[in-house]
């Protein structure tokens, strides 16, 4: 048996033997073991927020996935593990600096983030879509057709949806800043109150 292996031994027989203050050294030990034996591909951790818990995921290049809540986390894992890699650990100081960032992004203190990213999860013209969505300013909105028109394909307006709503980021790549042309909010992966909430935030 590996030692990182015989770590997660040891937690699972921890949980129900031992104090938490052991529990949590021996989850500690499995983390730097699995960080030093190159085993931790994906890691996460679980951040409150005023538009609910979410769940950030990262990989050694940045940030990977912020999951709302609405979206099923153990579904998330599912399609990191299909998607990326099965090796997903609990590894919250890897998350550190994300956490840090949507606090004060949240608490009005930070209006852009700066965070290495990882959109392996987009693809193609969705890809060159989330590349755009930076370029719209803290607390202003750009309409679908715009983001069609600068990401060069100005008929592809239902693409431009398509890419916000499977956007693997948001918040850190900030698809909730593009709306319809009509001036309704339009749809939104973590849900149209979440939307309407963060649009709020930045307005005010």
């Amino acid at each position: 048996m590996s030692t990182a292996n015989r770590a997660v031994v040891d937690l699972v027989e921890a949980r129900g033997q031992f104090d938490p203050a052991t529990a949590e050294r021996l989850r500690a030990r499995l983390i730097a073991e699995a960080e030093e034996q190159h085993l931790l591909d994906v890691a996460y951790r679980i951040v409150e927020s005023p538009v609910g818990p979410l769940l950030l995921a990262a990989t050694t290049e940045g940030l990977l996935r912020v999951a709302f809540d609405c979206e099923d986390h153990d579904a998330v894992f599912g399609v990191l593990a299909r998607r990326v890699s099965s090796r997903i650990l609990w590894a919250p100081a890897r998350l550190d600096e994300a956490a840090r960032q949507l606090d004060a992004y949240f608490a009005r203190t930070r209006r852009s983030f700066d965070l290495p990213v990882d959109l392996r999860l987009a693809a193609g013209f969705h890809r060159t879509v989330l590349g755009c969505l930076p370029g719209i300013a803290y607390g202003t909105t750009q309409t679908y057709s715009t983001i069609a028109a600068t990401a060069g394909s100005p008929a592809a307006v239902r693409a431009v949806g398509s890419a916000c709503a499977n956007n693997p980021v948001p918040l850190v790549v900030p698809c909730h800043r593009v709306v319809r042309s009509d001036g309704t909010i339009g749809q939104y992966r973590g849900g149209t109150e979440a939307k309407q909430a963060l649009l709020d935030l930045e307005a005010s």
